[in-house]
């Protein structure tokens, strides 16, 4: 979805008396919008960096049951979503709350605290890191007379800039009408001086209001008619691969917790693994040989973060499904950063509400303990042995994705994994009948083998289906 030119270049307009966009440019907006991200050049001139300012409030105590995550560290979080779309942070505070402000958000002190900066330092963007109302935002764009956005905008701001798939530019597009189709009132309060209709009902400007919703909707149906395609084209995929014995190993993860770069080391492919939050959003798929000499396809997914807003859960629905359906789950952790353990709470959250984690369903999830590399000896030394001795030991895997320390032992226990949906027992094919053998190397777990006359004796692991298959194939 591309956005509106004042949210990166000039200062508020939203609440002005600027000229109403036009019909017809909505339209062409909306429906040309994704045909202009493919023919935009990459050598088009860089803007300058637009200078913002971070404001992260917060109520003492655990909000509406939610986030325990230390104040500083969720400050830090949001600087580094800021400068993920190159944001120049001038400034970054954190602003206690007795209470919610309904028009405002934040009290009449912060409200002036952050007037006088934006006036002294030039800031022409203001990223509040919470949720803000359509009320809330016109009021404080117009104290401050800066562009204001909200946690979910800076991160529709991120995926837009991250979609490179046409079916990520879609899913981006759904997320963001959706999130601009209950603030039009936001953009149209310039109306004010128009009436809807005849004037005898309805408010001011309802009429170009109500157009605007209306189409914002005919391209949201679109869009999901679009992405149900694509759902059913990887549903198609997926059938291909379960026909074909070929079970999928999703990652997830934290945003910025390595999972592309253990990705890289796991499969030897070239997706961007960078430092930065979102730097993967479309999701990659690679086929690798696991050390008993079965294979699997192994994907990466788009990070997580926290309070992931439901729409854009729900627009990127076609994309998580690689997850609600894989076989196993690696859940990569940055056990390097100080929120680790509350990461992973937000993490598990996300997978709770996809219905692709559930303690008591005996869905397969193990972690891999990431960027152990970074730790003190001391430290990962206690990591180490609570990984091999500790209740979590059989799921837990320290590894560093950078230097490949603990990669072996991942893809033993991924392969241990996916083997433990069928018991091992011993059978035996003639040593004539090559394709057999083969089949049982290929669809199983070979364990062991020795050959006695002309007679193979194999002790393999396999599924409920490949076990099946194989009863068939003994019977012809």
């Amino acid at each position: 979805m591309r956005f509106r030119p004042s949210c990166r270049s000039r200062r508020c307009s939203c609440s002005t008396g600027t000229k109403p966009t036009q019909r017809a440019d909505l339209i062409d907006d909306l429906e040309q919008n994704d045909q202009h991200k493919r023919t935009r050049q990459p050598t088009e001139t860089a803007r300058p960096a637009t200078v913002a300012a971070v404001l992260c409030p917060f109520v003492a105590g655990p909000r509406n049951g939610g986030d325990a995550r230390d104040s500083d560290a969720k400050l830090e979080e949001a600087v580094g979503l800021a400068r993920a779309i190159d944001l120049d942070v001038r400034l970054a505070q954190t602003a206690p709350l007795r209470r919610i402000t309904p028009a405002t958000l934040v009290g009449k002190g912060v409200v002036e605290r952050i007037k006088a900066a934006v006036e002294e330092q030039g800031i022409g963007l203001v990223v509040v890191d919470d949720k803000l109302t359509p009320v809330q935002q016109r009021n404080l764009e117009k104290a401050w007379q800066a562009k204001v956005i909200d946690r979910t905008g800076l991160i529709l701001e991120i995926f837009g800039a991250r979609a490179r798939t046409h079916e990520g530019r879609l899913q981006v597009e759904l997320a963001a009408l959706d999130y601009q189709r209950g603030r039009l009132v936001r953009s149209w309060t310039h109306l004010e001086r128009q009436r809807g209709g005849f004037g005898f009902l309805g408010g001011p400007g309802e009429s170009q209001i109500e157009i605007d919703r209306r189409l914002i909707g005919e391209r949201i149906v679109r869009i999901k008619r679009d992405l149900e395609g694509v759902r059913k084209t990887r549903a198609v995929n997926r059938a291909g691969r379960k026909k074909a014995r070929l079970p999928t190993v999703a990652l997830v993860g934290y945003t910025n917790a390595g999972k592309s770069t253990l990705f890289n080391r796991l499969s030897g492919a070239g997706v961007m693994a960078k430092d930065l939050l979102f730097a993967t959003l479309d999701p990659t798929m690679r086929s690798i040989k696991l050390p008993n000499g079965r294979g699997c396809v192994i994907s990466d997914t788009v990070g997580f973060v926290s309070d992931l807003p439901t729409h854009l859960v729900a627009a990127f629905r076609a994309t998580l499904e690689e997850v609600i359906e894989a076989d196993l789950i690696v859940h990569v952790r940055d056990i390097a950063h100080p929120d680790s353990e509350q990461q992973r709470a937000d993490v598990e959250q996300v997978l709770r509400d996809l219905g692709a984690f559930d303690e008591g369903a005996g869905r397969p999830l193990i972690e891999a303990l990431n960027k152990i590399d970074a730790l003190s000896l001391e430290v990962r030394g206690i990591l180490e042995n609570r990984a091999a001795t500790g209740a979590e030991r059989a799921r837990q895997y320290p590894v560093s994705a950078l230097t490949g320390e603990g990669i072996d032992q991942l893809l033993e226990a991924i392969g241990a994994f996916l083997s433990h949906a069928g018991e091992a027992r011993e059978v035996s094919v003639p040593l004539s009948d090559g394709a057999t053998i083969a089949w049982l190397y290929r669809h199983g777990e070979v364990r062991s083998r020795r050959d006695e006359g002309d007679t193979a004796w194999l002790t393999v692991a396999l599924d409920e289906a490949a076990s099946a298959q194989f009863e068939r194939r003994q019977a012809r």
